[in-house]
């Protein structure tokens, strides 16, 4: 891989309700295969709803963006092309022929997707037991909270943050949180 080449944002196709599963395993794959350096980021676009139930309480969930799509930051090589095009619920690169094309800047801001790094690597964690976060994305977002637990190998991190009433315990992924 030339060292010149940056990682781009690239669009997956998926079967609908299979992007979750395609996101495991790329990043599976990556894992296995050493290559967090040509694909960096994978990414299944979330927004939180509010919805009313029958009872008329208010509940918030996380809906898919964009259903049936994933988006893929990644340099694309021979290898890195085969393994997300060849992961199980993957229909193909968005884009014509067999050349996948890259988003804009402008088109991943307007997609809200992140244009920096996750804040926090797997290597270089800087992040301790007790530390003070805020929560930046998902249903806990603009949260404060205190670590209780780090796990390097699924990069996420167990938090405790006061909510409802009540000091509640709940995984967040390294790069949906921010140390304070």
């Amino acid at each position: 891989m030339s060292e010149l080449q940056e990682a781009r944002w690239y669009v997956v196709h998926t079967y609908s309700g299979h992007e979750n599963k395609v996101k495991a395993t790329i990043e599976k794959a990556v894992k296995t295969r050493g290559m967090e350096d040509c694909i960096t980021q994978v990414v299944v676009p979330t927004e939180d709803v509010v919805e009313t139930t029958k009872t008329g309480k208010e509940k918030t969930r996380q809906r898919k963006v964009f259903p049936g799509y994933v988006i893929v930051k990644m340099v694309i090589t021979d290898e890195s092309w085969y393994v997300v095009r060849n992961t199980k619920g993957v229909t193909g690169f968005v884009g014509p022929g067999s050349k996948p094309v890259p988003l804009s800047e402008e088109e991943v801001i307007t997609m809200g997707i992140e244009l920096t790094e996750p804040k926090i690597a797997s290597n270089d964690i800087d992040l301790e037991i007790g530390d003070t976060v805020e929560v930046i994305s998902g249903p806990f977002g603009g949260q404060v909270g205190t670590v209780e637990e780090i796990n390097l190998e699924t990069k996420e991190t167990k938090v405790c943050i006061d909510a409802f009433g009540k000091k509640t315990l709940f995984v967040v992924e390294f790069d949906s949180i921010q140390k304070i």
